[in-house]
């Protein structure tokens, strides 16, 4: 999507703030003997007090209202029996549709007492998605993404995984451009459009750099014993800092 009048920003700032509410009320509400059904179910209902769609249900008759992944699950993992314990690390991640716009954010989150690495891995991560933000605007290349990443993954010894990243959004959950950055490019010459709506979303692991759809036909994941993190804003570009339409997210206490 390219902006095309102040009303989309608007629409787009409506919807950010729907997803924003969602994501830190689950947070919130996340805690060691949870299961990932019941926190799935929080951030249904507070959906539906915005009259706010799922936007994984909406477009991909997705098996539930949020995407939940813990410890080495990476992205897509479907909430269900399984009960949060002391110590792991839960990535929720919300996408919702409100009056025909969309909005994506997801945030990595320790729960109780976790793993030094894991806790520096959050800080990375986060880290990235800053350096990502940083260069994000018009004129720019989209491989310049790539480099910020990559310096604060290096930095921190984690690597990170090529087949997820960011993504255009705004009228569907998942547009052109495909793959920002696109890791399949050995130079990727795609540069950032003032008016552009798309996610900026780093994987940083301290596995391998490839995750595997899994036998539910969604999650993807790395091997058991491995972490991932993820922090995601949808933002809107300009000659300047982009417009975080998601501002408010992303916030972890670590």
């Amino acid at each position: 999507m390219s902006i095309q009048s102040p009303d989309d920003i608007a629409g787009l700032k409506r919807v950010g703030q729907v997803v924003v509410h969602v994501l830190q009320t689950m947070q919130a509400a996340l805690k060691p003997g949870i299961t990932t059904a019941e926190l799935d179910e929080i951030g249904r209902e507070v959906l539906a007090q915005y009259n706010a769609q799922s936007a994984p249900i909406f477009f991909y008759d997705y098996p539930a209202a949020t995407c939940i992944s813990v410890n080495h699950e990476a992205a897509h993992g479907i909430p269900g029996k399984r009960v949060v314990q002391d110590g792991d690390l839960v990535n929720i991640d919300v996408s919702a549709v409100l009056d025909g716009y969309v909005a994506d954010t997801g945030a990595s989150i320790p729960v109780g007492e976790v793993s030094p690495v894991a806790k520096k891995l959050c800080a990375a991560t986060q880290e990235a998605l800053l350096a990502a933000l940083k260069v994000a605007k018009a004129g720019n290349r989209m491989d310049e993404v790539r480099t910020a990443v990559e310096k604060v993954a290096r930095k921190n010894r984690f690597n990170i995984i090529e087949n997820l990243a960011g993504h255009g959004v705004g009228r569907h959950i998942h547009e052109a451009p495909e793959f920002v950055p696109d890791y399949t490019r050995k130079k990727d010459r795609r540069r950032f459009q003032k008016g552009m709506v798309l996610t900026l979303e780093p994987f940083l692991t301290t596995g391998g750099n490839t995750a595997e759809e899994q036998g539910d036909g969604w999650t993807l994941a790395l091997k058991p014993g491995e972490l991932v993190a993820q922090y995601e804003h949808t933002i809107i570009i300009t000659e300047r800092e982009p417009i975080l339409t998601t501002a408010g997210a992303n916030v972890v206490a670590l």
